[in-house]
């Protein structure tokens, strides 16, 4: 009889997949392809480690707007993981929360909780401010992201891309 072990985070790391495919979403109400620096940033920090962008849009801060892009960014069979950027603050038209949070499968309080305490020690108690938090649907990690380029390259380097595999691995099972 074989004994019971519980597998190691460093084993299901060493088990998920390494190359994802992303969709970008910029929530902005100023922004248009020519000035909109998110965007961008968060296709450079995926890519520069050979991750592959799939889909790219930017859609007004508006709910119905932004669930709909959510919507179009997870229906590519190649999209891994969706970065929101844009929309969540405390501002009366940061309405990504409210838009994304209800379609979330599973929400990961842990990513919010992590981010802020990384912020916090970058930019102080203004890491209150942020509202950022992730999740799943439809088997896809879905993050929701401040605008700020500092908060994106945190958020990218230090949380998501050293744990996705890992993530994508565990909501994705079917035991």
């Amino acid at each position: 009889m074989l004994a019971w072990r519980p597998v190691s985070v460093d084993e299901h790391r060493a088990q998920a997949p390494t190359r994802f495919g992303f969709a970008v979403l910029t929530v902005s109400d100023s922004r248009s392809d020519r000035t909109d620096r998110g965007g961008p940033l968060l296709v450079e920090l995926v890519t520069a480690p050979g991750h592959h962008v799939v889909w790219r849009r930017i859609v007004r801060d508006d709910v119905q707007e932004i669930r709909d892009g959510v919507r179009d960014a997870i229906h590519p069979a190649e999209v891994d993981a969706v970065l929101v950027t844009g929309g969540t603050g405390v501002a009366r038209r940061d309405s990504t929360i409210e838009a994304v949070r209800p379609m979330l499968e599973k929400e990961l309080l842990g990513f919010g909780e992590l981010f802020r305490q990384l912020s916090y020690q970058e930019i102080g108690t203004a890491a209150m401010l942020s509202r950022a938090t992730a999740g799943v649907v439809a088997g896809r990690a879905v993050f929701l992201l401040p605008g700020s380029p500092a908060a994106l390259a945190l958020a990218v380097e230090r949380l998501i891309l050293p744990e996705l595999g890992h993530l994508l691995a565990q909501a994705r099972r079917r035991d």
